[in-house]
């Protein structure tokens, strides 16, 4: 514990493009249109929230792999990660199985997002302990995957993501309370927020959570949240 609060941009992916998440209707999120680069090209538009909002960490969402169950997009992460060196990906590609997930680990790419939406079994967080970031995922009061991953916070990892999916670029606020209880089950877990930030009063009402962090797209692209919003 006792690192500092950590404010996490995120690109969500779809046919090689950054496109503009908004409620978790993902067939529906069209190619981003940003003011912080020219166009949806995917290490264009990661440089252009790095230069907004200095992190170190980029969390990536493959939502052709999430919903189709294809391989990650190993190219628009290379591009990524070659735009912004030195920062680590977090990447969710719709990882169910552990042979894929080797692979991925294999290729260097970044460190593997869990989503319990994606899994039928609690095993595969099981057995990659700290090796994996998970996210427990819900859509308004409806958690997704296993009840025991959310329940069960002995088989969580170090990193715990609360992603609230039906928040997510509808700017309503953070699920506080899914904060605070994930906080009060996990313990020495970092929870991290995902969904519904609307600018620094936000991350002041996190912080105060107890999150170690959060994840945000669209209040860095609209300008609500900048870069010395951080530094309180």
């Amino acid at each position: 514990m006792g690192t500092a609060f950590e404010v996490i941009p995120v690109l969500d992916l779809r046919r090689g493009q950054v496109v503009r998440a908004r409620m978790g209707e993902r067939h529906s999120y069209a190619p981003i249109d940003t003011p912080l680069a020219k166009g949806s090209e995917p290490g264009a538009v990661a440089r252009g929230l790095l230069d907004t909002v200095p992190a170190r960490t980029l969390y990536v969402a493959d939502l052709d792999a999430i919903m189709d169950g294809t391989p990650p997009d190993r190219t628009a992460l290379e591009r990524i990660a070659a735009a912004c060196p030195g920062t680590r990906l977090w990447v969710d590609a719709g990882f169910a199985d552990e042979a894929g997930v080797e692979a991925f680990l294999a290729g260097g790419l970044g460190l593997p997002v869990i989503g319990s939406e994606s899994q039928t079994a609690p095993d595969l967080v099981r057995r990659l302990g700290d090796r994996a970031v998970l996210s427990l995922d819900s859509r308004g009061t409806e958690r997704l995957g296993p009840a025991a991953l959310h329940d069960e916070p002995g088989l969580w990892p170090r990193d715990v993501i609360v992603m609230a999916l039906a928040r997510v670029g509808a700017a309503g606020g953070p699920d506080l309370p899914g904060i605070a209880a994930a906080r009060a089950l996990g313990r020495q877990r970092r929870i991290y927020a995902a969904g519904g930030v609307r600018g620094p009063e936000d991350l002041r009402a996190l912080r105060a959570a107890g999150a170690a962090g959060v994840l945000v797209a669209s209040a860095i692209h609209d300008g609500r949240l900048r870069a010395e919003d951080l530094s309180e």
